[in-house]
């Protein structure tokens, strides 16, 4: 008589051990760049024990595998020159992966206030190109509103917007 095959169950998650939890985690960041924070949602989702979980990071972070402030620098670095961040849309993101609060301040101290503003006024120039308005009015409101969801502050925003060559003869739409 032949052995029955085991069926997988699709609804049911694989669990893993600590052993394979830890060598997922080592190629994983050793292809990117991952935060303890990643580490623990990829454990939680396979299933590892909470007390192995620990261990397994510990490891992780002893071999220098998994480092937050080289985690964080990297991340301020991407997301300002890549995607066009503000500080506040980083400093929530990397909130949201559970990165200490001192890791992210020493992570956003290395920016340049400057390259900061260059890179939201660069932004907004490539906004004012392809948003539709009816009044001037309506046009700097949606410029604002665009250069907050990136993240910037209230005031540089406010000067960015100021400084696009907007006037009263702008050609909106009718």
């Amino acid at each position: 008589m032949l052995p029955k095959s085991k069926k997988i169950n699709p609804d049911k998650p694989r669990t893993k051990t600590a052993d394979e939890a830890l060598a997922s985690l080592m190629r994983l960041c050793a292809r990117a760049e991952k935060c303890e924070g990643d580490a623990r949602r990829l454990m939680r989702r396979w299933g590892v024990a909470p007390s192995d979980m620990e261990q397994v990071l510990a490891r992780l972070v002893r071999d220098r595998f998994i480092d937050d402030s080289r985690y964080a620098e990297l991340f301020v670095r991407e997301k300002l020159n890549l995607s066009g961040w503000g500080a506040y849309k980083i400093r929530t993101a990397l909130r949201r992966k559970e990165v200490a609060a001192e890791v992210i301040e020493e992570a956003l101290g290395q920016l340049d206030a400057q390259k900061l503003r260059d890179r939201l006024q660069e932004r907004l120039e490539r906004k004012l190109r392809t948003v539709r308005a009816k009044t001037t009015y309506e046009l700097k409101n949606k410029l604002f509103r665009y250069g907050l969801s990136l993240g910037y502050d209230f005031e540089s925003v406010r000067d960015a917007v100021e400084q696009l060559p907007i006037n009263e003869d702008f050609e909106c739409e009718d």
